[in-house]
């Protein structure tokens, strides 16, 4: 029964970590800003990292389920 949560996690950071992967290459591309108000190379590496880390953990839940 564990792992049904497990399924659902993943699949949550896994998409999480995708599109945010995604859409901060998207917006590095365009040239544009990836969030107001902060410096523009630590936005990225913030948004980056963080969107590397949430796929990475949505891969390890599936693997463990």
């Amino acid at each position: 029964m564990e792992s049904g949560p497990a399924i659902f996690a993943g699949a949550a950071f896994g998409l999480f970590g995708a599109a945010l992967l995604l859409w901060t290459g998207a917006r590095l591309r365009l040239r544009a800003p990836v969030a107001y108000g902060v410096s523009p190379v630590a936005s990225a590496i913030l948004a980056t990292i963080f969107g590397a880390v949430s796929l990475f953990l949505g891969i390890w839940c599936l693997d463990l389920a």
